[in-house]
C-alpha cells in the first residue's frame, strides 16, 4: 500500500490468531490498514498484533491503534500489541494513553 509520500505499510496474518503490521503508521497509511486490521480483529484472526515492524508514526498511528482495540472491545474480543516501538509508546504516554495500548 502506498501512502502519500511513497512509504508504504501492510497488515499481515501469517499465523491463526496473530498478525503484524510493518512500514509506517501515519496519516498517509492508516487509512488503508484500518479495514484491514478491523476485519482481522473482527473475524478472531488477531487477537495478537506485532508492532516491530513499524518504521515511524505520528498520533493517527496511535489513533489506528486505539481504534483497533474498541473494534475488538465492540465484537467482544481481546486485543493485544507486541513489539511497540520506542516512538510510538512515547507518543502514547505523552497522550496519557499508554494503559490503553500496552499490556500490565
Amino acid at each position: 500500500m502506498k501512502d502519500l509520500r511513497g512509504h508504504s505499510a501492510a497488515f499481515e496474518t501469517p499465523v491463526a490468531g496473530r498478525a503484524r503490521v510493518a512500514g509506517p503508521l501515519d496519516f498517509g497509511t492508516v487509512t488503508r490498514l484500518l479495514p484491514q486490521g478491523s476485519a482481522a480483529i473482527a473475524s478472531g484472526a488477531a487477537s495478537v498484533i506485532d508492532l516491530g515492524g513499524v518504521l515511524e508514526s505520528d498520533s493517527s498511528g496511535l489513533a489506528l491503534l486505539i481504534e483497533w482495540l474498541s473494534v475488538a472491545k465492540a465484537a467482544g474480543r481481546t486485543l493485544r500489541y507486541e513489539n511497540m516501538p520506542a516512538q510510538l509508546h512515547q507518543l502514547a504516554l505523552l497522550s496519557d494513553v499508554d494503559k490503553l495500548v500496552t499490556p500490565g
